[in-house]
């Protein structure tokens, strides 16, 4: 029986409740549901133990939304708790790219070497559940523009979380800064599960994967469920790989928000089983070298 491929994590999250002011005062919609489960500390220690026996062997952490005037400051934590523990192998940080004091932001955040790419999130829908960005052409402002400008010649790719109605700007985006690296959130986030709603996303993960300088997450595939099943998730999952390729797909937990429907074991066994009709090479594409590569992690 052939070896099982090592994973990378390239999507996760550790948090103390007294620096996330979404986890704390009254309970504020998220676009998972309810998640009083989750309104706690979730310390590198637990995530350690969580991923116990899975196969992983580094992780990439995503911002959680501090205050943002904190957001040096979380990535200075983030890469306190790696230098004590080992993990998380690399920071995505945030950073609010129309923001005159970006520079100085990123300067300082560069003084941290485990940063390796930034995530503004721009998401923008007419349920206001799922709305986190305050209009839905954020990236096609000026200002916004010349901050992201700033990211490619750092070293730093950029997170993009967008719904399939923002596909075809996020298309214009990736082709207006053919040297930025993109990384698509939560493929594409495919909310609509109506055949209309899914043939949308599929035409606009068509137009976002002619973009070379495109990537896609596996991740946070269980959002719009509250459930970890292959059933659901394998569709997704193959549909984005026929069109991205192996090579540009990566997979992440979003662990702990998918701790409130399911264990990191299920999520494991689940995308192992999603991605076992592909040839060896293309899962360990998926599971580790994608975002080996991107996360400078190889």
């Amino acid at each position: 029986m052939p070896e099982k491929p090592d994973i990378i994590d390239a999507h996760h999250h550790i948090w103390r409740q007294a620096d996330q002011p979404w986890l704390n005062g009254p309970m504020q919609p998220r676009i998972f549901g309810p998640y009083a489960a989750i309104r706690r500390d979730y310390p590198i220690a637990e995530y350690l133990d969580d991923i116990k026996n899975s196969g992983v062997v580094a992780s990439v952490y995503v911002q959680t939304n501090w205050e943002p005037s904190r957001a040096v400051e979380e990535v200075a934590w983030v890469q306190e708790t790696a230098d004590a523990h080992h993990f998380p192998h690399a920071i995505v940080g945030f950073a609010d790219l129309a923001s005159p004091a970006l520079a100085a932001n990123l300067d300082a955040m560069q003084n941290y070497r485990r940063l390796k790419g930034i995530r503004q999130q721009v998401h923008w829908h007419d349920n206001p559940q799922y709305r986190f960005a305050p209009r839905p052409d954020v990236i096609a402002d000026e200002e916004w523009r010349r901050g992201l400008a700033q990211l490619a010649p750092r070293g730093l790719l950029f997170e993009l979380q967008i719904f399939a109605s923002q596909m075809a700007a996020g298309a214009a985006l990736a082709r207006a800064f053919p040297a930025t690296t993109f990384v698509l959130e939560h493929a594409g986030m495919p909310e609509d599960l109506s055949d209309q709603g899914r043939a949308s996303w599929r035409a606009g993960m068509r137009e976002l994967a002619a973009c070379p300088n495109m990537f896609v997450k596996l991740s946070a595939l269980g959002t719009f469920v509250h459930r970890a099943t292959l059933a659901d998730i394998q569709p997704i999952v193959s549909d984005t790989v026929t069109r991205f390729g192996a090579e540009r797909c990566l997979w992440g937990s979003n662990f702990p928000i998918e701790k409130l429907w399911t264990d990191y074991a299920t999520l494991v066994e689940i995308i192992r089983a999603a991605v076992a009709h592909l040839p060896p090479s293309g899962q360990r594409q998926i599971l580790s070298e994608t975002a080996g590569r991107l996360y400078g992690l190889q």
